[in-house]
């Protein structure tokens, strides 16, 4: 007996923007990205060498140039045989919106609702939302060596925010997978256990591409200090030092890498951790023990801790401003901090009250949703090395 929806995948839905204005399709392809879609982007006068064959399930068209361009592009579509949906995007109470809309439904089009300009991208979201296919993700997770085989992995980054001069003083560099159809992938659908041999593989990938994005970015922005997360079983290899060194950026702007181990592979093995944080130091490599939670205490029976930064887990920062208990175990663990001279992050800082309070509590430097998603590389240079940081 066939089972339902057996041999189903899903399949990303795609898109065509069509405006004049090359920086206005470059924001909205990123935004349907973001959502999921698979994007292009064309004018109006290159309409035609982008449509002919192609399945597409929405086209989004600004009127950057006109009305009459608006108007060619839908007699172009209903030429094409298009049997996706139209979406204008333009300042409401135009006369031409209305004179396009009305064209689109006469000629026969699945024009949707006007989306008025400016707009959102959880208003875009709501636009299209019923486009993006419901299914779940398939099981079992992905295979992390095809994925490297297939090239699909990515390094993303997320802004890590200075809390008194509000400057970005480096960023996280987080893994993620761009599956051809099932679109982007949470670590969990690809990251093997720590003991599995592709997790070197992995951390081998991690490295190399963050040290190709520091390249990509030193000559706008000169240095910028991005921290890789790898496993405390990385550094089992007697090599993975040397390894690590030989990788490192041979640029005099270069002034040193983050790496970030999980708190609870430091209490499994504090020596392995020690023993890799020393030696990491003569390379102008500090490290980061991420995730500090319920564990902490811990960190004050290992003796000597040669950590350079101390990140408080998000389950402790997030609703703070109103759980004295969680104000009293960070205000415990900034003080261990502060004994070893090393730098506090709060992690998972989503609200403006997140913040406030891990500013009166005295951390160096906050993380999360409030001030920016983890984004791919160009996003990252974009939107939080190019423009200033802002209290939302």
């Amino acid at each position: 007996m066939p089972v339902e929806g057996f041999g189903r995948r899903r399949i990303r839905p795609s898109a065509l923007i069509i405006d004049g204005k090359p920086h206005v399709r470059e924001f909205i392809r990123e935004a349907l990205e973001d959502i999921g879609f698979v994007a292009d982007d064309s004018n109006t006068e290159h309409l035609a060498d982008l449509i002919p064959g192609r399945k597409i399930d929405l086209v989004m068209l600004g009127l950057s140039e006109g009305g009459v361009a608006g108007a060619i592009a839908l007699e172009r579509l209903r030429e094409f045989g298009f049997e996706g949906h139209v979406l204008v995007f333009a300042p409401p109470g135009m006369p031409m919106v209305d004179a396009l809309l009305d064209l689109g439904e006469t000629i026969g089009l699945s024009v949707l609702p006007l989306l008025p300009t400016p707009f959102s991208d959880s208003v875009l979201r709501q636009a299209i939302g019923f486009l993006s296919p419901q299914e779940p993700i398939p099981q079992p997770a992905i295979d992390p060596a095809q994925a490297l085989r297939a090239g699909w992995l990515e390094l993303w980054y997320q802004p890590k925010v200075n809390i008194r001069s509000l400057t970005i003083d480096g960023a996280e560099g987080l893994i993620r997978l761009r599956h051809p159809t099932w679109g982007i992938m949470p670590p969990a659908q690809f990251l093997p256990d720590v003991d599995d041999p592709h997790f070197t593989e992995l951390s081998n990938f991690v490295i190399s591409q963050a040290v190709t994005d520091w390249h990509a970015l030193v000559g706008d922005f000169g240095h910028v200090e991005f921290a890789v997360n790898l496993p405390l079983t990385f550094f089992n290899d007697p090599a993975a030092v040397q390894t690590l060194a030989a990788r490192l950026p041979a640029h005099p702007a270069f002034k040193g890498l983050i790496v970030e181990i999980n708190c609870s592979e430091l209490v499994d093995n504090p020596e392995l951790a020690k023993s890799a944080a020393r030696q990491l130091r003569f390379l102008n490599i500090g490290m980061s023990i991420d995730d500090v939670g319920a564990d902490w205490p811990f960190l004050m029976q290992i003796g000597d801790c040669p950590f350079v930064e101390i990140k408080i887990d998000r389950t402790f920062v997030a609703g703070a401003a109103d759980d004295r208990l969680k104000q009293a175990t960070c205000r415990s663990i900034l003080d261990f901090a502060d004994t070893l001279g090393a730098r506090t992050v709060a992690e998972g800082v989503e609200t403006r009250s997140d913040f406030v309070m891990a500013r009166e509590l005295g951390f160096d430097l906050v993380q999360g949703y409030f001030f920016g998603k983890p984004t791919e590389m160009r996003k990252f240079a974009r939107r939080a090395l190019r423009e200033p940081v802002k209290i939302p």
